[in-house]
């Protein structure tokens, strides 16, 4: 069985992300599985913070009117974010796997991790002002159950969380 790598995103890879993710580890051979949760139901108040913190008001705005997307909604938008990121692995020249979890993805990260050969988890996300601070996101969370190297990435950026 090879060794792999759990790569959990909360929206689609871009190409520069899955480059940064191969360079960890040039030279050698992976297999990567891709994560990405059905976000159904995120916390009010942060998900305002974010989205004011990154300049989105018309986010801000929706999210304080409680428009979160339907089951359904979430559950398409996470598969087209699962097959682009799987398509930037493609397109790296490395094959990638994947599945769409549900909204708290710590429990498929354990049963992932439980599973198979996994030698480490990266967590790709936006950065997220009050999660991040007080150590509640999802690297975080996983560094305190997992007993694998957990490395947190912000998408788009060279930066580490």
């Amino acid at each position: 069985m090879t060794d792999t790598i759990i790569v959990l995103t909360e929206d689609t890879l871009a190409s520069a992300d899955v480059e940064k993710l191969l360079a960890l580890h040039e030279g050698e051979t992976y297999a990567y599985r891709v994560l990405v949760p059905a976000d159904t139901d995120r916390p009010l108040v942060s998900t305002i913070i974010d989205s004011l913190s990154m300049g989105e008001l018309k986010e801000a705005w929706h999210r304080a009117l409680g428009k979160e997307p339907s089951a359904h909604e979430a559950k398409a938008t996470a598969a087209e974010q699962l097959a682009g990121s799987i398509a930037a692995f493609v397109a790296a020249g490395r094959e990638a796997t994947g599945t769409v979890v549900e909204d708290d993805p710590l429990p498929a990260l354990k049963a992932a991790v439980t599973d198979g050969d996994v030698v480490e988890v990266a967590v790709v996300t936006y950065p997220h002002a009050v999660e991040d601070t007080f150590h509640r996101d999802w690297a975080s969370r996983a560094r305190e159950e997992l007993q694998v190297p957990v490395l947190h990435l912000y998408a788009g950026t060279s930066e580490l969380g």
